[in-house]
């Protein structure tokens, strides 16, 4: 008698979408099965180590590189796989997330990598879920093309040899999809966008000259980065595309993983391209494991974190140091900053401060860098022009001078800012807006004049947490509470009302996002990413 068939994925609790079978056709569907069945309880294993791991940081105050992995620092013979001739340049990187105009704009951009995002500039609702997979598959087969139906403008691709080359981010290993479930248990969602992505587009990218390329995100240790590993090899061997075909860069946006660089790259040597410094979440990251370590870890407003702070230069200094010791590009962080249509004031200064950012990160060493805009593609193409000429990248630059000791990453205390009362007003007023705009499916979202993904709200609402819990007094001798947080959300729900209006007000999910903001900034125990709660309201 012959085994049962595997039960098949359940589509639960959503809508149909047009064309989602497209999509979510029955080979693909059992590819993610399969994925699902090989690769989640191990996935599990891993969060529970999360777990235990900033148990042990919330006893000790610490972190150190890893001496069980000492031999592989220490081996100078390994290297990551050569990159490929589609992601050797990758001097501008232009990230958003896959909604149908901004996958023509910034494959049209003259950045040499869009990051196509299902992660923190994209809300999971599941017609971005689907719809951003529909999109990238047209994309590939020149079949996108988009009218605005507010101005009526018309969007189409340019000639494929001006296209950027896409690098696409799953979500990250805590976010479950729970429209597609197995025997009742939801699908991990890196799993959903890894799968779909690879099954539908591995092949048709090789044939186009380029291949599956992913961001991993929120990545906290090696073992995390091992089970990536084996997750390509077994989807490359599945669908008998070529070893190696796969190549990950992986974003060191934890404090934890800021640790285990070597290692990191050392676990997907055969599939890593490099390893990009991601400020907003690294610095999430540093509060939520510190969160109870007392004064001496307590951040100032986060626009007085600025990348030259000592700590975050350690950080930033050792990723280039380690990627191109093995091989790997280093790629910066973001520039966020929003062109006005209105002010060519805040334009001139913004370019500015873009441009001496981009300029000192190529004298750093980083072959490349993000922005948020089209509009700044130019100015940091300029930096990067200016340093490595017709180079590809500057991986040669060892930047052996370097060199960072296990403290220096977690010096917070060298900064001499302290937390204000306009930062913690900033905070307030940043996360509201945010989670507004997500609960409604907005992933990426301007304020005042920065595009804000998942990764803002998350330090804003950490922030207001650790400045409350470590009695924080400000400059006007006023003391963080939650009273003073309730206070001040009270203030900026009634200044949105009056910007707004009462229609539009109402329109939004404007209170539903106060009251989220505050659950996770007030509540005790702290949770660990605020897009867990929120994804229980998403509609």
């Amino acid at each position: 008698m012959s085994a049962p068939a595997p039960s098949p994925l359940a589509i639960v609790d959503a809508e149909p979408l047009p064309r989602q079978d497209e999509v979510l056709t029955d080979a693909a569907l059992a590819f993610v099965a399969e994925l699902h069945r090989q690769f989640t309880p191990r996935r599990d294993e891993l969060l529970a180590r999360r777990a235990e791991r900033r148990a042990e940081i919330a006893r000790t105050s610490t972190l150190d590189f890893l001496p069980e992995t000492a031999a592989i620092r220490a081996d100078d013979s390994w290297k990551v796989a050569p990159a490929p001739a589609a992601l050797d340049d990758r001097r501008v990187e232009i990230t958003g997330p896959t909604d149908r105009k901004m996958t023509i704009n910034a494959l049209n951009s003259g950045a040499r990598v869009w990051l196509a995002d299902f992660e923190d500039a994209s809300a999971p609702t599941w017609e971005n879920v689907i719809l951003g997979q529909l999109n990238l598959i047209d994309a590939y087969t020149r079949n996108i093309d988009f009218t605005d139906p507010g101005t009526g403008k018309s969007y189409a691709l340019k000639p494929a040899e001006e296209l950027a080359t896409v690098v696409t981010r799953p979500r990250g290993w805590h976010l479950n999809e729970r429209h597609l479930q197995l025997d009742g248990a939801p699908v991990p969602g890196a799993l959903v966008d890894f799968g779909l992505y690879f099954f539908h587009n591995a092949q048709r990218l090789i044939d186009l000259g380029k291949g599956p390329y992913f961001y991993l995100p929120k990545t906290e240790s090696h073992l995390e980065a091992r089970l990536w590993n084996d997750i390509f090899v077994f989807a490359q061997d599945r669908l008998g595309i070529p070893r190696g075909t796969v190549r990950a860069t992986v974003l060191i946006e934890t404090i934890t993983a800021a640790y285990e660089m070597e290692e990191i790259l050392y676990e997907l040597r055969d599939h890593a391209s490099g390893l990009n410094a991601g400020r907003w979440d690294y610095l999430f990251s540093i509060v939520k494991n510190f969160r109870d370590g007392g004064a001496k870890f307590v951040l100032p407003d986060r626009n007085a974190v600025t990348m030259t702070a000592p700590f975050m230069r350690a950080y930033t200094e050792l990723l280039v140091r380690t990627c191109h010791k093995r091989g790997a590009h280093a790629i910066g962080g973001m520039a966020a900053f929003i062109p006005s249509r209105r002010d060519a004031e805040v334009n001139k200064v913004a370019f500015e401060k873009v441009k001496a950012d981009k300029d000192r990160e190529a004298h750093d060493g980083f072959d490349g860098s993000w922005v948020a805009h089209p509009d700044l593609v130019p100015i940091a193409m300029a930096s990067f022009d200016a340093v490595l000429g017709e180079r590809p990248n500057q991986k040669e630059r060892l930047r052996e001078d370097v060199s960072v000791a296990a403290g220096d990453l977690i010096a917070i205390d060298t900064l001499d800012a302290k937390p204000t009362s306009d930062g913690l007003r900033n905070a307030v007023a940043v996360g509201i807006r945010y989670i507004e705009a997500w609960l409604r499916g907005m992933g990426a979202v301007t304020i005042f004049n920065l595009m804000e993904d998942a990764a803002t709200a998350e330090i804003s609402r950490s922030q207001i947490w650790q400045w409350i819990n470590a009695d924080v007094v400000f400059e006007n001798g006023e003391h963080a509470t939650a009273d003073l947080a309730r206070e001040v959300a009270a203030e900026e729900l009634a200044a949105i009302r009056a910007e707004l209006g009462d229609e539009a007000f109402a329109s939004g999910k404007w209170q539903q996002a106060h009251d989220l903001l505050l659950q996770v900034s007030l509540d005790q125990d702290y949770a660990d990413f605020l897009t867990l709660p929120a994804y229980e309201q998403l509609g």
